[in-house]
């Protein structure tokens, strides 16, 4: 099984995305192809004492940039890095694809270079976010800032496979994001949907408000692209703002800098389980082979992880199980 990795996708690239590669060949086994400029690939694994041991590197001409427009990964630069890691999972040279690359390009690159599961109306980000209790899945977080009902109920068919086979979690609990959790709330979309969901394939549990999100206490959350989006931003923006008050006010004065020295051990174990780096990346899901992106500034073990990610995606059958409960 194979994954090919876009090397020149992201802030750190190309550099973190080979060790990542390398990393991930070392620890898990895994084959991978780096897609881009071979020569540039081989120079810089070499600079930096990188082997290449179980990475084969396929050429590609050019990178698309975030500031381009998504479309041009289907036109003047398909033979890009990233068109050529979608290129090769579409023509089975490989098992999946990761990019820490433009998200625009790679949801458009997904949908019509790798192409959707058969009956699927739209491809969803989906986001791992820990919480109080342990993570839970959000989709989507930017696809599709526009939504209809039926969309909803895919997207938690597809979030509730994925959590199953790559988080572990049997009959994992669904959940409709929403203004409240009586079933009459919301607009005719969340109404609409909560009827849809009610009958669908998953253990829907019924709504949920942006409030109870960092408890935890349900394994999937569904929304509209525009709203997921909201809540992940808010969330991380939170998160960031928490993190730098407490250090502000345990550096306050000398009686604080002694709380901290016998606090840091589990304020560093709560600061690691909210790194993205552990995580990975994002699956898009309803791509017909697994597509994931991974953070723009993602570093070599946030690269290891997503590769690691997509190798369970493909492995464990997320997407036959997709195709089933359609």
């Amino acid at each position: 099984m194979k994954i090919a990795v876009d090397a020149f996708g992201g802030d750190n690239a190309p550099l973190a995305p080979i060790k990542g590669a390398a990393l991930a060949v070392a620890e898990y086994g895994i084959e991978v192809v780096l897609c881009g400029d071979e020569n540039k690939i081989k120079s810089v694994a070499a600079e930096n004492g990188i082997p290449l041991t179980g990475i084969t590197v396929e050429n590609a001409d050019g990178v698309i940039e975030i500031e381009d427009d998504p479309s041009e990964i289907v036109k003047e630069k398909r033979g890009c890095s990233l068109g050529r890691t979608l290129e090769l999972v579409a023509e089975g040279g490989a098992d999946a694809a990761v990019s820490g690359g433009s998200t625009g390009a790679l949801v458009v690159g997904g949908t019509f270079i790798v192409k959707r599961i058969k009956g699927i109306k739209r491809c969803a980000l989906a986001a791992i976010i820990p919480s109080a209790a342990n993570y839970y899945l959000m989709l989507d977080v930017g696809a599709n800032p526009e939504v209809k009902p039926e969309y909803l109920r895919q997207f938690a068919v597809m979030g509730s496979a994925y959590f199953e086979k790559v988080m572990g979690v049997d009959d994992p609990s669904v959940t409709l994001l929403n203004i409240g959790a009586e079933e009459c709330k919301g607009t005719d979309l969340q109404r609409e949907a909560f009827e849809l969901l009610k009958d669908a394939p998953v253990n829907f549990v019924g709504n949920i408000e942006g409030r109870d999100l960092p408890e935890g206490r349900v394994n999937v959350i569904v929304t509209d692209g525009f709203s997921g989006n909201v809540a992940l931003k808010t969330i991380e923006g939170v998160s960031a703002s928490l993190f730098s008050m407490i250090k502000k006010m345990l550096l306050k004065n000398t009686k604080t800098k002694l709380a901290a020295a016998m606090l840091k051990p589990g304020l560093r174990e709560l600061k690691s389980k909210t790194d993205y780096s552990l995580i990975g990346g994002a699956p898009l899901l309803g791509t017909a082979k697994p597509v994931f992106k991974a953070h723009g500034s993602s570093n070599e073990i946030a690269f290891k992880n997503a590769i690691h990610n997509a190798w369970l995606f493909a492995k464990n059958g997320v997407i036959e199980q997709i195709e089933g409960n359609l």
